[in-house]
């Protein structure tokens, strides 16, 4: 691990989140859930977090195996088709990560899809556009769900729309 990685870790405050994702944000990246999951079966989790835990850092834990295990803490696998995907925020990576599952996943929809739709929210991230960021990027996840769509049918909305703050 890098000292510029674990320093901008350390720096990483709440109040940064709260300050890049105000209730404003936070409703609209509801907003953006609900409407984008009646156009496709798939359920949309959004997660952020500000900067990993101390313990994992140290592990050397990347933004991706951070995002995997979330998959796994928020439930975002268990649906009844095997139809989530979890786009992850590290704010202190500056890093996007999509997690999907295995009836969305990457043996039905190519990898280059979902890296698309993380430089995307990253790009607008760079330039201080949280919530333009976060909405492109559910919108741009909704538009890989519809060409991609689950083989089931919809089970109903089985995730929460509202992002979690870690």
């Amino acid at each position: 691990m890098s000292l510029q990685r674990f320093w901008r870790h350390l720096t990483m405050s709440p109040w940064q989140t709260r300050r890049r994702f105000p209730p404003a944000t936070r409703e609209a990246i509801t907003a953006a859930v609900r409407a984008c999951e009646v156009r496709h079966p798939g359920e949309i989790r959004f997660a952020v977090e500000g900067a990993l835990p101390l313990s994992r850092l140290c592990a050397g834990l990347s933004p991706r195996d951070r995002a995997v295990e979330l998959f796994a803490q928020l439930r975002v696998w268990d649906t009844e088709h095997n139809n989530g995907v979890l786009i992850y925020v590290l704010l202190a990576d500056r890093d996007v990560e999509i997690v999907a599952d295995r009836g969305v996943g990457d043996a039905r929809v190519p990898p280059d899809e979902w890296r698309a739709c993380c430089r995307l929210m990253e790009e607008h991230f760079r330039a201080g556009r949280f919530e333009q960021g976060a909405v492109a990027g559910i919108e741009a996840v909704a538009a890989v769900l519809a060409r991609y769509p689950p083989a089931r049918p919809d089970a109903g909305n089985e995730l929460p729309d509202a992002p979690v703050f870690l």
